[in-house]
């Protein structure tokens, strides 16, 4: 088994690369993949939310932990042959663990948010991407429910040719609230529209890297 990896990464903080990582892998756990997240990031925010998964009733389909520096590379190794698939939630910065992740990955997500400086903030990421030969994808992420800034964004990107996922996220509490309970929005409101929007996302990604169809979770 090799898994595939999924690198979250964006020069510009607090474009929600955390909550994109947590939110794809429980979608994935509750698919029936086994997965494995990665938190490379040194203020640890997926690791805090796994310890509070793990004090839950979580299942046993979903691993995460915070590995940094001369390890990261062995343990994206290892645990690459053990999983489905594997998620790495990147630092804001191109540090050398941000290039060893973006390097071992199938596909590097990208958020972007709905504003200038997001957009801007993309160019040293995918520079980076292209770099080590590995496969960038943009996805729009805490967009307003009415507003033409989305479009002109929109049409920024399809400007520069830049690849865009097809599906995106709203600006919705939902996310949030649900990773307060060590959870995703498919365990917490699983009808809702946050849910429908991170399916789609998930089943677009899996599409992309060629993530097998598993027995979903009960």
């Amino acid at each position: 088994m090799t898994a595939k990896a999924v690198a979250i990464a964006q020069q510009k903080g607090g474009a929600g690369k955390t909550t994109i990582a947590i939110q794809l892998g429980v979608t994935w756990a509750r698919q029936g993949h086994r997965v494995a997240m990665l938190d490379i990031d040194p203020q640890g925010s997926l690791a805090a939310w796994y310890d509070l998964r793990r004090k839950g009733s979580a299942d046993g389909r979903l691993v995460a932990q915070a590995v940094q520096g001369w390890k990261l590379a062995t343990e994206i190794d290892r645990l690459k042959g053990n999983f489905d698939i594997l998620i790495v939630d990147t630092p804001p910065h191109a540090e050398t663990d941000a290039r060893v992740a973006i390097r071992a990955a199938s596909l590097i997500l990208v958020p972007v948010q709905p504003s200038p400086m997001d957009l801007w903030a993309i160019t040293p990421t995918l520079t980076l991407a292209q770099r080590e030969k590995s496969s960038p994808l943009l996805v729009l992420n805490r967009l307003p429910s009415r507003g033409k800034l989305v479009d002109v964004i929109r049409g920024k990107i399809a400007e520069e040719n830049l690849p865009l996922a097809k599906a995106s996220l709203g600006n919705r509490s939902a996310f949030a609230a649900s990773m307060l309970e060590g959870k995703g929005v498919v365990e917490t409101q699983p009808k809702g529209a946050a849910a429908m929007e991170m399916r789609s996302l998930a089943d677009e990604i899996g599409a992309t890297i060629g993530l097998v169809a598993r027995q979903a979770a009960e």
